[in-house]
């Protein structure tokens, strides 16, 4: 596993005006800082910066001759504060209603310019870690060549509100909290068929079903792993992605992003509908030639990004094919192609 890094960041103020101090942890992969491309890959609600490697959570797409190569790329990712992953009690965050999605992107921005960043070849990020990179491409919008938002959205809808706001209330009232929230979870982040597909309505025993085994393993598993005041955190995050919040129209935010814009999207997810990606690929569209949308059919809901990695390699391997040596010192998103 790459070692684990750390950027101080001192008195940044939140949207509450409270300030608050943070240790931003980051790992690298690949090549060293600028020499060569730089890939920020953004992690989901339970993962981590630990992205590649044997324990690489997205080893299937990123590592040495895979679709995100680390002998081509430098690629970056920074843990989101407090979500536990150093095993630091001192590092978990509390006050997790002061914090938005984009609190996340604004401190990432910072993580960015504390290594001397100002140009990234990619961000990619599944689920809420893709709803930080609309944020983070709103609020710097020259700074990314290729956005690649997967299983995700711009903005959270009613629905995934909803189901936040459930999860909100079994984390601070349950007895059981992690355990409980995640089995809610895993049924919206798979299907009615993939649960169909995988347990047959098996039973373990006379009096309990497969099914039923299987969500209590990830609740359990997840108990093992995770910290409550880090869900609670991830699942305030998540909630609150909105790009257009105290800002202009959608089309006004969008128009002023130099990024070429890579939607992928899953027909089956329940919990990022595609229809909503869809429709800000139309959107989106009407105002530019750099938007892209592709589809990663399986019956496997929101999880399918993390399960169909040959689809997932189709899609992304046009944008990380080998291209003109990269210089020391070149802006990589220098030739982006402006938006007409």
């Amino acid at each position: 596993m790459s070692s684990l890094k750390y950027i101080s960041i001192s008195n940044f103020e939140l949207a509450s005006g409270k300030t608050q101090n943070f240790e931003l942890s980051y790992q690298l992969f690949g090549k060293p800082l600028h020499e060569a491309p730089i890939v920020l890959v953004n992690h989901a609600l339970t993962g981590n910066s630990n992205v590649c490697g044997n324990e690489g959570w997205w080893n299937d797409l990123i590592g040495e001759n895979k679709c995100v190569d680390t002998n081509r790329f430098s690629v970056l990712a920074f843990n989101i504060p407090g979500n536990g992953f150093d095993a630091n009690e001192a590092h978990l965050i509390d006050n997790y209603k002061d914090f938005t999605a984009r609190t996340i992107a604004e401190i990432f921005a910072l993580g960015l310019e504390a290594l001397d960043i100002n140009s990234l070849f990619a961000v990619i990020g599944g689920s809420v870690g893709g709803g930080i990179a609309w944020e983070l491409a709103a609020l710097k919008p020259q700074l990314i060549d290729h956005l690649i938002p997967v299983a995700t959205d711009w903005k959270s809808t009613d629905w995934l509100i909803a189901n936040c706001h459930i999860q909100d209330a079994i984390l601070n009232h349950s007895t059981a909290p992690l355990a409980d929230a995640r089995m809610h979870a895993m049924t919206l982040y798979r299907t009615p068929e993939s649960l169909t597909n995988k347990f047959q309505r098996t039973q373990v025993s006379k009096a309990r079903f497969n099914v039923e085994s299987w969500l209590d393993y990830h609740g359990k598993a997840l108990n093992k792993r995770f910290h409550v005041s880090a869900y609670k955190l991830m699942n305030q995050i998540l909630k609150t992605i909105d790009i257009t919040k105290n800002r202009t129209s959608f089309n006004e935010v969008v128009g002023a992003i130099r990024s070429n814009i890579h939607i992928v999207t899953i027909p089956s997810d329940l919990f990022f509908k595609s229809e909503e990606n869809w429709d800000t690929y139309v959107d989106l569209k009407l105002i530019s030639s750099n938007v892209s949308i592709s589809e990663i059919k399986s019956i496997h809901g929101h999880d399918a990004f993390l399960i169909e990695f040959e689809q997932l390699k189709k899609i992304l391997k046009p944008i990380f094919k080998p291209s003109k040596p990269f210089k020391n010192g070149e802006k990589v998103g220098s030739s982006l192609a402006k938006r007409s």
